[in-house]
């Protein structure tokens, strides 16, 4: 069974590359758009792995994910921060599993999967 991914980007346009990439390697992708609709989806569908922009919205990643560590249901679910801005020691000060700095080759965000999910 292929290993799930939620993304958690406001921007289509990345939704769309990220999916069509990560479908590509094998993945089962799922969209969140919405930062006040993650931890409803994350619970109910249950990824494998979310990958979250540090903005979504108006939305805090670094707060969203701090909340994520706090749910007993979701604590240990691994979390990759990405931004366009070097911000790894406060994701990973908050829990991140890994951070990926934008923008990134193709190929480092696969490699970043497949060492989170090992």
């Amino acid at each position: 069974m292929p290993q799930k991914v939620m993304i958690v980007d406001d921007d289509y346009t990345m939704n769309s590359l990220l999916k069509m990439l990560l479908e590509m390697d094998g993945f089962k992708v799922l969209l969140c758009p919405q930062a006040d609709e993650v931890l409803t989806l994350a619970r109910s569908e249950k990824p494998d792995v979310l990958l979250m922009d540090i903005h979504i919205g108006d939305a805090d990643g670094v707060e969203i994910l701090r909340t994520i560590r706090r749910d007993a249901g979701l604590q240990a679910l691994p979390v990759i921060i990405q931004s366009g801005m070097d911000l790894e020691d406060k994701c990973k000060a908050a829990g991140a599993s890994a951070f990926i700095l934008k923008p990134y080759p193709p190929d480092h965000l696969g490699a970043t999967l497949k060492k989170v999910l090992s």
